[in-house]
C-alpha cells in the first residue's frame, strides 16, 4: 500500500469529507489520527483498520501544540497533515456583526494556519506533505456564505506561499471540492429529489461522495505527487454550467 507505516493527522476527520479522506488513508496504509471537538458517533474504520481519534479545538493554540507534541511521542514521526475542519452556516452579510463573520474566517483560515505551524518541524523532518481542503466558494461569489468564500480564498493562496516557503521539505498542495454529499447534505439542499436535483447541475451528473475526496488527497500526499506543490486540484465534477448559456437567445432550436 503506497502509504504504508506513514502517519496522517486528518482535522474534522470524524464525519463527512474528513471521514472519507480518513477511510481513504486507511486503504493506503497509513496510520490515521483524526481530531475534532467531539467525538464519532463510531470509529472511523475502514478495511478492519480504525482512526484514532483525539478530542482537539483547533482555535486554540496551546492545544494544538500539545496535540502534536502527543503525536511525536506515540508515533515519532508525521508524513501527512490534511486540513480539512471547518464549515459555515448560512448567514447573509447584513444578518450578523462583524464578530460572527470573523468565527468563520478564524475556524478555516487560521485554524489551518495555526495547524500548520504546529505540525511544521515534524513535516520538514519526514519531507512531508499538507493537503488543505478548499471549496470553489473561495473561487466565485459566495452570497450568504461570503465570510467562508474569503477564508477559502486566503487559505488557497495561503498553500501556494507555504509550498515556497517550505520547500522542499515540505509539499503543500490544495484541493478545491465542489458540492459533496455527507450526512450533512439535506441541510443545504433538503430532501433525496433536492439533493439529485442539485446534482443534476454538475456536468458528472452527481454529487462527489467523501471517498472521492479522499482519493484525491492520498494521491496528493503520495509519491506520486512528488513534484507536485503549490497546486490547487479541482475536485467539482467539471464545475458548473454556466447560466448565460440557458438564459440568452441565440443558439435554441426553435
Amino acid at each position: 500500500m503506497e502509504l504504508d507505516g506513514r502517519v496522517a493527522v486528518v482535522t474534522g476527520g470524524t464525519r463527512g469529507v474528513g471521514a472519507g479522506i480518513a477511510r481513504a488513508f486507511l486503504r493506503a496504509g497509513a496510520r490515521v489520527i483524526v481530531c475534532a471537538r467531539r467525538p464519532p458517533d463510531e470509529p472511523v474504520r475502514d478495511g478492519g483498520r480504525e482512526a484514532v481519534f483525539t478530542p482537539l479545538d483547533l482555535r486554540e493554540p496551546a492545544e494544538v501544540g500539545a496535540f502534536f507534541a502527543g503525536v511525536d511521542e506515540r508515533y515519532g514521526r508525521l508524513d501527512v497533515l490534511v486540513n480539512n475542519a471547518g464549515g459555515t452556516p448560512y448567514r447573509l452579510l447584513g444578518e450578523g456583526d462583524a464578530e460572527r463573520h470573523a468565527r468563520v474566517v478564524e475556524l478555516n483560515l487560521i485554524a489551518p494556519l495555526t495547524v500548520s505551524l504546529a505540525a511544521y518541524e515534524l513535516l520538514r523532518a519526514s519531507r512531508g506533505a499538507i493537503v488543505m481542503i478548499g471549496s470553489v466558494s473561495g473561487t466565485r461569489p459566495s452570497p450568504g456564505t461570503a465570510a467562508y468564500g474569503a477564508a477559502k480564498a486566503g487559505l488557497e493562496n495561503l498553500a501556494r506561499s507555504m509550498a515556497v516557503e517550505w520547500a522542499p521539505e515540505v509539499r503543500v498542495n490544495s484541493l478545491v471540492l465542489g458540492m459533496v454529499r455527507t450526512e450533512l447534505s439535506h441541510v443545504h439542499y433538503g430532501d433525496e429529489e433536492g439533493v439529485a436535483a442539485v446534482g443534476a447541475t454538475v456536468p458528472l451528473g452527481r454529487l462527489a461522495e467523501p471517498a472521492d475526496v479522499g482519493e484525491a488527497a492520498v494521491f496528493l500526499a503520495s509519491d506520486r505527487a512528488a513534484y507536485v506543490s503549490g497546486a490547487s486540484l479541482l475536485v467539482h465534477g467539471g464545475g458548473e454550467r454556466p447560466a448565460f448559456l440557458d438564459a440568452a437567445t441565440v443558439n435554441k432550436e426553435s
